[in-house]
């Protein structure tokens, strides 16, 4: 099953945006899912995971991004505030491939990956 992610956009350092993902089709059944984001050049990075453990979060997005997850409408969000012109990137969701989630944020234990959705801070 294919996520798909979507409202990304372009503001001004310091605005806020709110992304989504949901599958194509069905239901998340994976026991986790996280965000990752990849600049121009760059590697793709973690940037959030959501599962019964909670929410993880690098130094780098502490504190201004919030995952969060809706069972009932099947989606979840990826809540940022106080952006900055570092944190432009294509942001893509997520699923964790194995059974049990022991919080690893490595991109190649994910998969599902959607198309991404673009955001660009401008300072």
């Amino acid at each position: 099953v294919q996520l798909v992610e979507s409202g990304g956009g372009s503001v001004q350092a310091g605005g806020s945006l709110r992304l989504s993902c949901a599958p194509s089709t069905g239901t998340f059944s994976s026991p986790a899912v996280a965000w990752f984001r990849q600049a121009p050049g760059r590697e793709r990075e973690f940037v959030a995971a959501i599962s019964s453990r909670g929410a993880a979060y690098p130094g780098s997005v502490k504190g201004r991004f919030t995952i969060s997850r809706d069972n009932a409408k099947n989606t979840v969000w990826l809540e940022m505030n106080s952006l900055k012109s570092e944190d432009t990137a294509v942001y893509y969701c997520a699923a964790f491939q194995g059974r049990t989630y022991t919080g690893s944020v490595r991109n190649t234990d994910f998969g599902s990956w959607g198309q991404g959705t673009q955001v660009t801070v401008s300072s």
